[in-house]
């Protein structure tokens, strides 16, 4: 039977005495239990603790849930999960996606993990160790494995390093994303927003200019918008069945929302947000190209306001924003006064816009074990078609199909 909390090591601080010797005794017996678990499918019991331990964990992502696995089925990937436990206890794991490749096995990614409990303290190195020691292993079993870790998780890459993984260019999640923190107060964040912006959410109430929640029913109005954007910036759009997917998966957990921007009762732009680990995230966004109008009243950045709001209000932490290139992160750190606009591409430029912080994720990694595979791929990748391909890696991960 697994509790629904994750477990606690013991390290509890009493003044300068430092940790109690019964600390240090439970930490040992949660060491001397531990195992991992590697499945494609493990009991119900264990898959509810692990969505419970990556609603509770900060800073995760709903890629990590097994709802996703749900999602990612539609584009012929099939979950792995690993699970480290003691006795009752789930202390961490990960869910790695794959898929078969014919006539050359198995391609994995692994988007924000592995996750290890934040009760972990004492024992979080040899939790982690162990983590990273059986994603080697299953690596070594696949043609290759990708792998983003989380958000902190710096020691996840520097173990996975040490066993043989390399920096990965493929791209299989954002390396780095703008985030804007929701702890502040309402009147805090509304001075974070340009002064432009600040006139904006004056006027567009009285322009006729109205965000809601929407649900099911707006999925088709979100495809049509979102391949609309999807064309506009030139990448592959999600086809509309896997949006179903995404928000039948989610919802019952909590951990989707849909906002549905309207001119005069007319839908002209979505945005479809998932939420986990106290995060809510930007992860599909639909305009209306043809509305002049819309763009006139810059209903888009009353989406991105409106989802701001909704996710204070709705006891988020911080708001992302889904994602920034890597030449715009340099742009932005490397500029401590006005943002030079010519130097950031559009929708980057965008997002500066709100009052975030550039957030930048541990470095990727990946493990290639075929030294001839390994070989060419490096030679592709490196040659004139370099970016060509890997962008067609990273949307093959990445993609609905």
């Amino acid at each position: 039977m697994f509790d629904d909390e994750p477990a606690r090591d013991g390290v509890a601080k009493t003044g300068r005495a430092g940790v109690r010797a019964a600390d240090r005794t439970e930490a040992k017996r949660l060491l001397d239990e531990l195992s991992i678990t590697v499945s494609g499918a493990p009991s119900a019991e264990l898959l509810v603790a692990w969505d419970e331990l990556i609603a509770q964990t900060a800073n995760t992502d709903v890629a990590q849930l097994s709802a996703w696995a749900a999602v990612r089925q539609h584009a012929e990937y099939q979950p792995l999960y690993l699970f480290t436990t003691s006795g009752p206890w789930l202390l961490g794991g990960a869910m790695v996606l794959r898929r078969h490749i014919r006539g050359l096995g198995h391609v994995g990614y692994l988007p924000y993990g592995p996750v290890l409990s934040d009760e972990l303290l004492v024992t979080r190195a040899t939790v982690r160790h162990r983590l990273a020691n059986a994603l080697t292993s299953i690596a070594r079993s696949h043609l290759a494995l990708f792998v983003q870790p989380p958000d902190g998780g710096e020691d996840i890459t520097l173990d996975l390093m040490r066993n043989g993984f390399r920096f990965s260019y493929a791209g299989i999640a954002p390396a780095a994303t703008m985030r804007v923190d929701l702890t502040q107060t309402e009147d805090e964040l509304l001075a974070g927003l340009t002064r432009r912006l600040r006139t904006w959410t004056r006027q567009w109430p009285q322009r006729g200019v109205k965000v809601r929640v929407g649900d099911a029913r707006d999925i088709p109005t979100l495809a049509r918008l979102a391949a609309q954007t999807a064309s506009y910036q030139g990448f592959t759009p999600f086809p509309r069945d896997y949006l179903e997917a995404t928000y039948q998966e989610l919802r019952p957990g909590g951990h989707v929302v849909l906002l549905v921007g309207e001119l005069a009762g007319t839908p002209v732009a979505t945005e479809l947000l998932t939420g986990a680990g106290g995060v809510l995230k930007s992860r599909i966004t639909g305009m209306d190209r043809t509305s002049t109008e819309a763009a006139k009243l810059n209903v888009a950045s009353a989406m991105i306001w409106e989802a701001i709001c909704w996710g204070k209000a709705n006891g988020y932490r911080a708001y992302d924003f889904g994602g920034l290139r890597p030449e715009s992160v340099e742009v932005l750190r490397g500029s401590p006064g006005p943002v030079d606009q010519d130097s950031l591409v559009g929708p980057d430029l965008f997002k500066t816009k709100f009052g975030g912080e550039v957030s930048v994720y541990p470095p990727a990694v990946e493990l290639i074990p075929s030294r001839i595979v390994r070989t060419g791929y490096d030679v592709l990748r490196r040659g004139e078609g370099g970016q060509k391909l890997l962008t067609f890696v990273r949307e093959t991960l990445r993609g609905g199909r």
